[in-house]
């Protein structure tokens, strides 16, 4: 039964990894925080479920980094604005960190919080009451893209 639940404990973090792929981001405006990232399936953010695809999420404000704007590729299309609070960890990494929800396999993973490179305050999502009380539960991972 343990033998069970490590190798479905690696499988698990093995697809986990293969699931974000950062492409590589212009990182020429810190101010923004924009970064440009891939999901190669759905994932679940407040109010929504964005198609697996590349997206941009930028900052809306720098003034106001409570607000969060999901573009698509070529920054044409706003797909979401997102109200956030911030997100606080230990250790900064050198690539994006998301933070995902474990929904089941009925269920698109969800996006908890989002950390640019090199910060350790990140933003955390916010979704309704009885959402965030569900994903509360939910066993969640730390994908760092380009690792």
């Amino acid at each position: 039964m343990k033998g069970l639940t490590t190798v479905r404990n690696f499988v698990t973090v093995a697809l986990l990894l293969a699931f974000l792929i950062v492409l590589p981001a212009a990182h020429a405006d810190e101010a923004n925080q924009a970064i440009k990232v891939t999901f190669d399936r759905p994932v679940q953010i407040p109010g929504r479920v964005l198609p697996a695809g590349t997206y941009w999420f930028v900052l809306n404000n720098v003034n106001e980094h409570h607000v969060v704007s999901i573009l698509n590729t070529d920054r044409t299309m706003v797909y979401s604005t997102l109200f956030t609070i911030d997100a606080e960890r230990r250790e900064p990494t050198s690539d994006t960190a998301f933070t995902f929800a474990e929904r089941g396999s009925s269920q698109n993973q969800a996006i908890l919080t989002w950390f640019y490179p090199g910060r350790t305050t990140g933003h955390e999502f916010l979704y309704p009451k009885q959402v965030q009380s569900e994903l509360a539960k939910d066993k969640q991972f730390t994908i760092v893209a380009g690792k």
